[in-house]
């Protein structure tokens, strides 16, 4: 039978997410549209953003913090061109945006000490094996896999090289501790819910020392550049921004930043994106046609929650075919308009991905769950 109780907000994509509960197109209205965001008013607003997420977040006072140009990945890019080459790099990747580090590196920048550490899709490469006395590069959470580093012991307090650390589906959520890492980026449109195109980049003071100190053999795209005569531009983390951003997307980031600290900022959005997964643990755990694609508990993401289909149905068929299955799952629950986006990713196994982040109510995926359990039961009996 056909649920009953319907997620009052149904949007459980993992990119742009969910906006906060409670959100509305009044909260834009101090956005300081038709403004030049190099204008005191608007480099004060962006600042704020900076501020707000320095101290929500814990980040060391020594950090430097800047908004850049296109979401994480620009953000990443910047410290992979700017950073990499002055000694061996390691790259971790066990899912598709750490392959596309790897790829870049490996065929872009085209270094020649590189090390690929790799697992699949649902497992964790041997964090062991990772050597900081390199550079080296990482996810802490697979957002299209659902696979996340289980802690920061693996990362030596004492290293040669840089950690760079590609958090953006687990900042506001998950217990990323900066002083161990060297390089974090991550973008407003994941646990924020905020919108698309910025980023964030947060550079320790070894990582700084290595931009006045290193001179990358590759020319630099402008948007990529954090130095001027070997020193790095102060004023790109005190809001100036190397290119035009939305005075009405960090207006958003800001509504989105205070309602963080309205609800008892880290510790609480962290407690609120673990409940969710909680949620969808006891459902897998008594539900025999799923199971989570992170094959270790420990390393289950509280974000992008990813779910494999085991039925024997479903494992009996063709690659192809479940793939169209899984699909059918999701293209039902977005007519009835009970979830939308949660077909895996498309490089990921076929499968469901539900974000869990803070901005996702828990009774909103307590809703859900029997709409699964009907979509599937409608698409095996075809």
């Amino acid at each position: 039978m056909k649920p009953d109780t319907r997620p009052t907000r149904p949007q459980f994509s993992s990119g742009p997410c969910a906006k906060r509960p409670g959100w509305s197109l009044s909260t834009l209205e101090n956005a300081l549209l038709g403004r030049s965001h190099r204008s005191g008013p608007a480099k004060g607003k962006l600042h704020g953003v900076i501020d707000q997420s320095r101290t929500l977040l814990g980040i060391p006072d020594d950090y430097r913090l800047a908004i850049v140009p296109a979401s994480d990945s620009g953000a990443l890019e910047m410290a992979l061109w700017s950073l990499l080459g002055e000694r061996g790099v390691d790259v971790l990747a066990w899912e598709s945006f750490g392959q596309g580090w790897l790829t870049d590196v490996q065929k872009q920048l085209a270094l020649d000490d590189l090390r690929a550490i790799t697992a699949d899709y649902g497992d964790l490469p041997d964090l062991a094996q990772a050597d900081f006395d390199r550079d080296v590069v990482f996810t802490w959470n697979g957002t299209t896999s659902g696979v996340r580093v289980p802690n920061a012991d693996w990362i030596p307090e004492q290293r040669e090289g840089l950690a760079i650390c590609d958090a953006t589906s687990a900042v506001f959520a998950m217990d990323v501790p900066f002083a161990k890492l060297d390089v974090v980026t991550w973008s407003w449109q994941k646990v924020l819910g905020g919108e698309a195109a910025h980023g964030m980049l947060a550079l320790s003071p070894r990582a700084v020392e290595r931009l006045e100190n290193f001179v990358p053999p590759r020319p630099l795209p402008k948007i990529f550049r954090m130095t001027k005569n070997g020193k790095v531009i102060e004023a790109l983390f005190q809001g100036a921004t190397i290119n035009t951003p939305s005075m009405l997307a960090v207006e958003d980031a800001l509504d989105a930043l205070r309602w963080a600290e309205e609800v008892g900022g880290l510790p609480a959005l962290i407690a609120r994106s673990e409940a969710n997964l909680a949620c969808l643990t006891d459902w897998v755990a008594r539900t025999a046609w799923v199971d989570f694609l992170a094959k270790a508990p420990e390393t289950r993401s509280c974000t992008s929650i990813c779910l494999q289909i085991v039925d024997p149905w479903f494992l009996d068929q063709s690659q192809e075919e479940r793939a169209a299955a899984a699909k059918k799952i999701g293209s039902l629950l977005d007519s009835e308009a009970v979830a939308f986006d949660i077909n895996s990713y498309k490089d990921a196994p076929p499968g469901l991905r539900i974000w869990g982040g803070a901005t996702v109510e828990t009774d909103d995926i307590r809703a859900l769950l029997p709409w699964l359990d009907w979509a599937f039961a409608r698409i095996k009996a075809g």
